[in-house]
């Protein structure tokens, strides 16, 4: 066993004196020692339940006769850290996360890991670890939240955000607003529509590192604790058959994950942490890579905030299975390859069934015959950019119009909740990319303003930062180079006309290459926007979005 190296023969007798100072028995220290990856804290509502899914998982591994070592994970909640500076340390968080999983992994010797996420960047952050580690691992997360119901129907907190520019545009009374705040978010648990954290944790469920239901089952209900109490037995399974998370997330699995990616509609966040996640075990997952798969695969689901639906609708309907099940139909999905639970996908799947197809659309009855998310290129994003097309208008799928040009999200929040935006804009927002913000914030204060505003059919947002997998409407972020590496959007001025067309794939600014050159030849870099701590450190690291923004040394 791996743990050998921290417990066994006579000049191991000090560490294990140690391990007996925490109570632990012989027979535990003989047992194999599972390390169980906690993301707990009473700051992130996905996070507060977690101990007792972690207890669950705890159970799980003594049933099957291992020992299991609780550690903590911090986690940022990318609603409460949203349109401050507080989220300038989301997206670096992720790599933070990442290493100290390393850290405790390699330090303690553990032979096997759970992982326990829920949010934002825990998940990529968690899966990043265990392709970095190579040692068997399961990641269980903690489940999504439940919608909030009114009497105008389902809603979440995507809709929260969009009712701070109802009120400003008088549509909705400050004691309307009062009303969805007391009735948004009713449960614990990932927030409840398709936004990143309920991306990342379908598509873990795809990947093969979670067990079926990991990406769909309600945070509240039973069956969750019970998939916990599954996923500490399968652990000490992978043990025993030595099944790494390089055995499973195979080139083939993350093709996969980009599949169902296209066909649920899933956060254009997803762009950036596939990448990631592929990076550590190897993989070079290119940006293009995601419109051949969207050429060839339907989207079959719009979930909130592209549509009515929720994800425990997607749950109600046969969950993630299902709609690999579909997309098995068309042979979209590689059937062969292994998953945590001993089985292979085509196995997983056999028996998954379809029940709300108004939910989950059959594969010859799509929403579009090509994916939900577009990487689009041109001129102004030479190295690409991203957006969630199935939550645009088709209004705005093809639009042109003048550049309005802001240097920060503050800047572009206060113009639009001004009333200085006109229908027609292509708003700019710029030196918010992994250097530039630093961190790459999301977005999702402007994004949801225009739409309150009744906007989001007439404005385009792009960005070298983020949007959130709550935005929807024309808003177009990663744009590759970043204006702080000197990237065109650096050179955009008032008035510009960009041309944006989603279905070709293109954002073209219409200025000569020379007029370029001659702007790029008087540009001065912006001084760093903090210049101390870890976010310093990290800009001297971070590679471009187009790459996952990993950091690389």
């Amino acid at each position: 066993m791996r743990s050998d190296i921290v417990k066994r023969g006579l000049e191991r007798a000090p560490h294990r004196s140690l391990f007996k100072a925490m109570g632990y028995t012989d027979a535990e220290i003989n047992a194999p020692l599972v390390g169980i990856v906690n993301s707990q804290n009473e700051v992130v509502p996905g996070h507060i339940h977690l101990d007792t899914i972690v207890e669950a998982v705890k159970a799980g591994v003594r049933n099957a006769g291992g020992t299991p070592m609780e550690f903590p994970a911090i986690a940022v909640c990318d609603g409460i850290s949203m349109g401050h500076i507080g989220m300038h340390y989301s997206l670096p968080s992720r790599e933070l996360i990442a290493d100290s999983i390393e850290t405790m992994a390699m330090a303690h010797g553990f032979d096997a890991l759970v992982m326990v996420p829920n949010c934002d960047k825990i998940v990529p952050a968690m899966l990043m670890a265990a392709g970095r580690l190579n040692i068997p691992t399961i990641v269980v997360s903690g489940g999504p939240m439940l919608a909030g119901k009114t009497k105008q129907g389902n809603i979440s907190l995507s809709n929260m955000f969009e009712a701070v520019g109802s009120v400003q545009a008088g549509t909705m009374s400050e004691a309307e607003l009062l009303s969805c705040e007391e009735n948004a978010c009713p449960t614990c648990g990932s927030c409840s529509g398709m936004f990143t954290a309920n991306s990342m944790n379908c598509l873990t469920e795809v990947l093969g590192m979670g067990l079926p239901g990991n990406g769909t089952i309600p945070a509240v209900y039973a069956e969750r604790v019970r998939l916990a109490k599954q996923a500490g037995q399968t652990i000490m399974s992978l043990l025993d058959k030595d099944l790494r998370p390089h055995d499973i997330m195979t080139k083939e699995a993350f093709m996969n994950a980009l599949t169902v990616d296209m066909a649920l509609g899933c956060s254009t966040n997803s762009m950036l942490h596939l990448p990631a996640i592929a990076y550590e075990v190897g993989i070079e997952l290119n940006l293009d890579l995601a419109n051949t798969v969207s050429a060839r695969t339907p989207n079959l689901c719009k979930l909130s905030p592209a549509g009515p639906d929720h994800i425990e609708d997607l749950y109600m309907a046969g969950g993630v299975q299902a709609v690999m099940k579909e997309l098995s139909k068309g042979n979209l999905l590689h059937l062969e390859i292994g998953t945590v639970t001993g089985k292979t996908v085509g196995e997983n799947i056999a028996h998954a069934v379809n029940s709300n197809p108004k939910v989950i659309r059959p594969l010859d009855k799509p929403y579009s015959q090509t994916g939900g998310i577009a990487v689009l290129r041109g001129n102004l994003a030479p190295d690409g950019c991203v957006v969630k097309r199935s939550a645009v208008a088709k209004e705005m799928l093809q639009h042109t119009g003048p550049a309005r040009v802001f240097e920060s999200e503050e800047a572009v929040s206060a113009a639009i909740l001004g009333g200085k935006i006109n229908r027609g804009d292509v708003v700019v927002i710029r030196y918010e990319g992994p250097k530039g913000g630093p961190g790459m914030r999301e977005m999702l204060a402007p994004t949801s303003a225009v739409a309150g505003m009744g906007l989001d059919k007439d404005v385009a947002l792009i960005t070298d930062g983020r949007f959130s997998g709550a935005t929807r409407g024309a808003s177009i972020g990663h744009i590759s180079p970043e204006a702080a590496e000197g990237g065109p959007i650096a050179f955009v001025n008032e008035g510009d006309s960009i041309s944006i067309d989603v279905l070709a794939g293109t954002l073209i600014l219409h200025v000569s290459d020379e007029e370029l050159t001659k702007r790029k030849e008087s540009w001065n870099p912006p001084a760093p926007k903090i210049r101390h701590g870890y976010l310093a450190r990290y800009v001297k690291l971070v590679s471009s979005a187009s790459t996952g923004a990993v950091l690389k040394a």
